[in-house]
């Protein structure tokens, strides 16, 4: 950790990836292959930050003399999901407020068949799958904000709270290049806080920040206005420590993320 790094991004065949899902698993592998040839990189284990389209979670306060049945109960009743095609796992995160904090997530296994697939494709081999909100809650030093990323296609939401992802959202941009995006992100961010502070036993800190993820800036203009609507801060994800500005930062994080996991 902060000695050189290889970087790259690249695009894939026409409708071979989804809305984060792998639907041409040869398509996505080769365009993948081809991207670590250009940038150098021999290393062939794959730490993967699968899109949260492919899963759903959830996260449960339960009493803390809570046994691991009473946890397998309720998360089978609230991920009530076809067991023929889905996969559940739940851990416990560490909390200090004398509840029994449950992380439960349940994916499709086809669909993350699907990731590892093209992964190997590329030569590669797939050590660990994880949700693309669980890293970056991992690699944010806030207990509590919102991270918008607008480069993804759809665009999607993270919501944390006690430095653990407590929604996921996806949504469509309408704003074309060079347009301003400000006026696009108000109704699904008012939408997801509204969501989230209706539930129970929940008190987002109003000092938590929304912070915008891209290639794209927001407007001075466009920024007190979402401040003023949404009564929170707006601002640009600062870059991590020690990354080089040629390195885009989106990607640094989900890698940060996904180490930070590994070395856990």
């Amino acid at each position: 950790m902060g000695g050189p790094m290889r970087c790259g991004s690249g695009g894939t065949p026409v409708g071979s990836l989804i809305d984060g899902k792998v639907v041409d698993v040869a398509g996505v592998g080769s365009a993948l292959r081809q991207l670590l040839a250009r940038t150098d990189i021999d290393n062939t284990q794959a730490l993967i930050a699968a899109s949260d389209s492919v899963a759903t979670f959830r996260v449960l306060k339960l009493p803390f003399s809570a046994s691991d049945q009473e946890v397998d109960a309720a998360v089978a009743h609230e991920l009530h999901l076809d067991p023929q095609r889905m996969s559940t796992q739940w851990i416990d995160v560490v909390s200090g407020q004398g509840n029994r904090l449950v992380y439960a997530v349940t994916w499709d296994r086809s669909m993350i068949k699907n990731i590892t697939d093209a992964a190997r494709h590329a030569g590669l081999d797939p050590v660990a799958v994880d949700l693309k909100s669980a890293c970056v809650a991992r690699a944010i030093g806030d207990a509590a904000c919102v991270i918008v990323d607008v480069d993804s296609r759809p665009c999607e939401i993270v919501l944390i709270d006690g430095h653990v992802p407590q929604v996921w959202h996806s949504f469509h941009l309408d704003a074309g290049a060079g347009e301003d995006i400000g006026p696009g992100l108000t109704s699904p961010l008012r939408t997801l806080l509204r969501f989230y502070e209706r539930r129970r036993d929940t008190a987002f800190d109003p000092q938590a920040r929304i912070l915008i993820a891209g290639e794209q800036v927001l407007s001075l203009r466009a920024t007190r206005a979402l401040q003023k609507e949404l009564g929170h801060r707006v601002e640009a994800l600062p870059m991590p420590a020690r990354v080089p500005e040629d390195v885009r930062y989106a990607n640094y994080l989900t890698c940060l993320g996904l180490l930070m996991r590994r070395s856990a």
